[in-house]
């Protein structure tokens, strides 16, 4: 499909959050999947992701992962300064910030006529970690969540007894996670301990390891699988089409 794009400035209990939004160019309701994107924001390889989703028959929404902490439309740039920010950003949110942009942004989706109603996640790296946490509210259906940090470790900050890793049994919805077996960031314990805890609270989930490093879907640097990354494009596209109920007017 052809697409469109343009940006929306949402507001949420914590400030204006610039949000892009991505969808066909045929008129028509589409689902809508939330894209949470690495600690950088929507640089140019998120906003190809987003675009390459859009293409498939969605509409894909990019928050400003960190709105409250940088000037609107910023983009940190992948290098050490950035990620540096970008670390320090991720450490000075609470996630209970993250749970009601979550709120505004489907609050957003159900006012739109180009959407359906039903509303799925995806995210990479903390931005995978964003998607699964997204699925702690009832109406995200589906998550699919690339290399996502921080969920085995704990170091978010949260309310007491409000981590993400705490709170995996109050999960609704159907996750897909994918690991890289060679991602230092989530190391074989790590994953251990998260698909422990999946088999222990009976969420509906699907798992998946790949020989990849950390970044893999990003299309810059010496990281990035094209085979790969193209297999996730699918398989994440085969998920919301299947949990969203694709269907347009």
């Amino acid at each position: 499909m052809i697409i469109q794009h343009h940006n929306a400035d949402l507001p949420t209990p914590t400030g204006l959050m610039r949000t892009t939004i991505y969808r066909p160019q045929t008129s028509g309701q589409y689902p809508a999947i939330i894209f949470y994107s690495e600690i950088f924001q929507q640089t140019a390889p998120i906003a190809r992701s987003a675009a390459i989703l859009a293409s498939h028959g969605f509409v894909v929404l990019v928050p400003e992962v960190f709105h409250e902490l940088n000037p609107i439309g910023t983009v940190l740039a992948y290098d050490d300064e950035g990620k540096d920010k970008g670390n320090n950003d991720k450490w000075a949110k609470p996630l209970e910030h993250h749970d009601s942009d979550t709120q505004s942004l489907i609050e957003f989706v159900k006012r739109q006529s180009y959407c359906s109603g039903n509303v799925g996640a995806m995210g990479v790296c903390i931005g995978g970690h964003l998607a699964y946490r997204a699925t702690l509210n009832p109406l995200i259906k589906a998550a699919f969540c690339l290399y996502a940090t921080d969920i085995h470790s704990n170091t978010l900050p949260a309310q007491p007894g409000n981590n993400s890793f705490e709170r995996m049994a109050d999960i609704l919805g159907e996750i897909h996670f994918i690991w890289g077996k060679q991602d230092p960031h989530v190391p074989q314990d790590g994953r251990d301990k998260i698909y422990q805890q999946a088999v222990r609270t009976g969420i509906n989930y699907q798992w998946q390891e790949v020989n990849a490093q950390h970044a893999f879907m990003r299309d810059e640097g010496e990281r990035y699988d094209a085979a790969l990354a193209i297999a996730m494009y699918q398989q994440a596209v085969a998920l919301f089409n299947r949990a969203l109920a694709l269907t347009h007017t």
